[in-house]
């Protein structure tokens, strides 16, 4: 891994370590390992843990008196009740992407449309979630609503490592496609009711699966 440069300093070191968690490089409960992550990095110990207070805000990590930090372990109440406002913004958000958005955007989520059922119908399920959180994030940015975004992208850090990593079962995985496939021609339609309720159905599916089961309460 590239050393980062000195001039981008705690942003990066931040994104770097985010990314870990939601890849499980990091686990949650363990401890940030802040001497190998510096050696890692090629950064003193001021940004990396001017970074990890960033994460700390967001939830990512916890700040430990005097005994450094470690990753927060996702509870099923929190992640419960973040989804569901989740339900709600991205319901809001495809209710204002289909009065607002341009051609071109339009043109830019099919095409990732058809990526994605590209990566399912190889079973390249990396490659699907990837390009589904874009498909996600592309329509929320075309709400051209900047609050609503600001609120999403904040949440969705929150959560992303569930929403966008979690096995899906091959009965999952196909219904969400038959999802994608319906929001597809709604988004073209400029049905921004359908749309909403397309979105909320397929979030609050994406609930249901196994990995809110096997959490902890």
């Amino acid at each position: 891994m590239d050393k980062i440069r000195q001039n981008t300093l705690h942003g990066e070191v931040a994104e770097r370590i985010r990314n870990m968690i939601i890849q499980g490089t990091l686990v949650p409960g363990c401890r940030i390992p802040e001497k190998q992550l510096c050696e890692q990095f090629g950064v003193s110990r001021t940004p990396l843990r001017e970074a990890l207070k960033v994460l700390a805000f967001e939830d990512f990590v916890e700040l430990l008196p005097n005994r450094g930090a470690r990753v927060v372990k996702l509870t099923k109440a929190m992640l419960k009740n973040t989804f569901e406002v989740m339900q709600s913004l991205e319901a809001l958000s495809g209710e204002l992407a289909c009065s607002r958005i341009s051609d071109g955007e339009l043109t830019t989520i099919e095409a990732l449309h058809y990526q994605m059922l590209a990566h399912f119908k190889s079973g390249d399920m990396q490659g699907y979630l990837l390009v589904n959180q874009q498909i996600h994030e592309a329509i929320v940015l075309a709400s051209k609503n900047d609050v609503l975004i600001d609120v999403y992208k904040n949440l969705n850090k929150r959560v992303r490592r569930v929403r966008f990593s979690a096995e899906l079962s091959n009965d999952y995985w196909s219904k969400a496609v038959g999802e994608h496939e319906a929001m597809i021609q709604v988004l073209r339609a400029r049905d921004g009711a359908a749309l909403g309720q397309v979105l909320r159905r397929h979030l609050r599916d994406k609930v249901e699966v196994s990995a809110l089961d096997e959490m902890a309460e």
